[in-house]
């Protein structure tokens, strides 16, 4: 049975501190039977930030591995199976390391850190300790690291490559680390322009009986672009920008006989879009620019269904191209809230 978060409220949160992790003679652990482990903080300032309100961060993870968790002043106990404890261990000194980096925790936060505790070969991304830089998409409000294996590989294919296609179901973040990398990159000048386009399939790009001026027919089929946008800038940064023409948002249509330099371009939904529009869209790109196309092959809603559909077509001409960067997300990806996944993973089964 799930553990709901104590209401005793013991900790709260002030300044940033070391850790003293001590394991006890018997934490020689086997996979076959049961384990414990003692972690010693060596003060209390963090604890309330780490444990959460209620405790609640040690619930998620005692709920989500089926781990004991206890917390007596500055020592936490784990008690589980070999793996479950051994996994535990490392998602709690994960978040630590987040936390002496100052960046906040959260249940999202705490998903990803259980993902990536799969991911031996990741340890270094979620703990610090990676040689060389670390992998991060800075921008005006935060800075932005990778959730799970394949966000990693997607953060190092923006940086890396011209044209970047994102495949896999809503939530694994193929659209929101696309605008965050092309924010920074805005903000630093590498490009001079960000534009947003996605197919207003919902109105099947006619758009002429909507009332309203253009800029009020089309902005309902693109919020989702301005969302991801406003949470990488300040609201009136994102305002001037796009009065001054540094950032546009609109339908793929508009792209029609336009040359994209010294931009950064970014295509949702992309398996809305047919082979001619993908053909149009990919032959604007121009001098100094970069194309992200995002989009789910099994959320195709245009008439006629994948045998129309521009992504897929696209992927299997230029996967393996140099300078082409392919990444597929699969339902592991997926971090927004645990019961996004299950939803995700029941309706791929369906269609299996």
């Amino acid at each position: 049975m799930a553990r709901k978060a104590s209401r005793t409220g013991r900790h709260s949160a002030r300044a940033d501190i070391g850790a003293d992790l001590t394991f006890r003679p018997e934490d020689r652990r086997d996979a076959s039977r049961r384990a414990r482990i003692e972690i010693l903080f060596d003060e209390q300032a963090m604890l309330g930030a780490l444990f959460g309100e209620f405790d609640a961060n040690l619930v998620q993870i005692e709920n989500r591995l089926g781990v004991l968790v206890a917390a007596r002043g500055n020592r936490v106990v784990i008690e589980g199976t070999e793996d479950d404890v051994a996994r535990a261990r490392q998602i709690l000194v994960a978040m630590h390391e987040k936390l002496l980096a100052g960046q906040e925790i959260d249940s999202g936060a705490i998903e990803a850190l259980i993902g990536f505790s799969n991911e031996p070969t990741l340890e270094g991304i979620i703990t610090g300790d990676a040689k060389g830089p670390p992998i991060m998409i800075r921008t005006r409000k935060k800075n932005i690291v990778p959730r799970t294996a394949m966000q990693a590989d997607y953060m190092r294919a923006l940086a890396s490559r011209e044209i970047v296609f994102a495949l896999g179901p809503a939530g694994t973040g193929k659209t929101y680390l696309a605008v965050a990398q092309a924010v920074s990159q805005l903000i630093t000048g590498s490009v001079q322009r960000l534009i947003l386009s996605r197919p207003a399939v919902e109105a099947g790009e006619r758009l002429g009986f909507l009332p309203g001026d253009m800029k009020e027919k089309v902005d309902p089929y693109l919020r989702p672009l301005y969302d991801a946008l406003y949470d990488c800038m300040p609201p009136e940064q994102v305002e001037r920008r796009l009065a001054s023409g540094e950032i546009e948002i609109a339908p793929i249509a508009f792209m029609r006989g336009r040359t994209l330099a010294d931009a950064f371009v970014i295509l949702d939904e992309a398996q809305n879009t047919t082979r001619e529009q993908m053909k149009m869209f990919l032959t604007r790109f121009g001098q100094n620019s970069r194309m992200v196309v995002c989009g789910d092959p099994k959320q195709i809603d245009i008439p006629g269904g994948a045998a129309m559909s521009g992504l897929a077509d696209a992927v299997a001409r230029l996967e393996g191209v140099e300078g082409i960067g392919v990444i597929p997300f699969g339902r592991g990806d997926v971090v927004r809230h645990p019961i996004v996944g299950r939803i995700v993973e029941a309706y791929e089964g369906e269609n299996a």
